[in-house]
């Protein structure tokens, strides 16, 4: 069974990006995926601050990296930019820790004035990192994705279109390409 890994690099447990990441994790689940989420402000903030790339948590976070066939890097936009804690995580893996994986970026802002945050701020720095295999992901706005009183969250057909296909793809291209799976 192929994995997942989901890089959520929001800081704020309770953003709207997490309507994006739960329904990505229920659909890779219904295409028979497993995932795992590494949720970057929950890792040593002096691991990540003082670049300790032999922490236990930054060491255990780059394996679940290592052994995915995929990875969602997940984030909100601040200025223009995906979040300093996610680059302060993708600062500590390997230099070529996404080479063989199938990524693809959801970005959620304020508006679309940042839309092009994947590709001019993030897409750089993940070739950088050896990934080859860069979906063109999904970048929504705030106010598309509504918090439900019961818990959860609802987001509008536009968006679960453009969601559903970029994991369509995801799931395609890691049978397409048949990445292995690295353990060790």
């Amino acid at each position: 069974m192929s994995t997942i890994v989901i890089v959520n690099g929001n800081p704020s447990p309770t953003s709207r990006l997490n309507g994006l990441i739960d329904y990505a994790e229920h659909a890779l689940h219904q295409a028979g995926f497993t995932t795992e989420q590494i949720r970057v402000a929950d890792l040593p903030a002096e691991d990540l601050l003082r670049a300790r790339f032999d922490g236990p948590a930054i060491v255990a976070a780059n394996q679940k990296v290592e052994k995915a066939q995929g990875v969602i890097i997940a984030s909100p936009v601040y200025k223009a930019a995906y979040t300093g804690v996610l680059k302060a995580y993708l600062d500590l893996l390997p230099q070529k820790g996404l080479q063989h994986k199938v990524v693809l970026p959801l970005f959620i802002g304020g508006s679309l004035a940042h839309l092009l945050a994947i590709d001019y701020g993030l897409k750089p720095v993940l070739s950088a990192l050896g990934a080859r295999y860069i979906l063109s992901g999904v970048y929504a706005v705030d106010q598309w994705v509504k918090r439900l009183h019961e818990g959860g969250y609802s987001l509008p057909e536009e968006l679960t279109r453009r969601l559903d296909e970029s994991i369509s793809e995801l799931e395609s291209a890691i049978r397409r390409l048949a990445i292995p799976s690295f353990t060790n």
